[in-house]
């Protein structure tokens, strides 16, 4: 039986029985969408994670994905040390617990949000919902 990821053509590795902390992915997610590269940064921890089961709490596998996105991986070492994003990120979490955003992902358009994976037709639902007036 498919999963709703293998349904949606999203990979994934159900091999995967750890977690790991993504503080310092997420920092360094910040740094590459100020440099442009943000969609890249992101599909690239996402299959480091979830399809290769990479630690992406380690710091040489998040230079590894900085290099084989285009990005310099001595700059990047620099924020992960320096901590540059932190605050950053810090205000990110900050307006998600201001949202009730609980778990990743979640959609919100305007005052609703969608919790949670969902198919194509639960997305735009959400987003006709939110475009009608009261």
């Amino acid at each position: 039986m498919k999963t709703l990821m293998e349904n949606e053509g999203l990979p994934y590795n159900r091999e995967r029985n750890m977690s790991y902390n993504s503080r310092l992915a997420q920092e360094l997610a910040k740094w590459a969408e100020s440099k442009g590269k943000g969609d890249e940064i992101h599909d690239a921890i996402f299959r480091a994670y979830f399809v290769d089961l990479k630690n992406i709490a380690r710091r040489e596998v998040l230079l590894d994905i900085v290099g084989k996105i285009g990005l310099p991986a001595d700059e990047a070492a620099e924020v992960l040390e320096s901590r540059s994003f932190k605050e950053a990120v810090d205000a990110d979490w900050q307006r998600c617990a201001q949202l009730g955003v609980t778990a990743v992902p979640t959609f919100v358009v305007n005052r609703y949000a969608l919790v949670g994976a969902h198919p194509y037709e639960a997305l735009e639902e959400l987003v006709l919902k939110a475009s009608s007036p009261d």
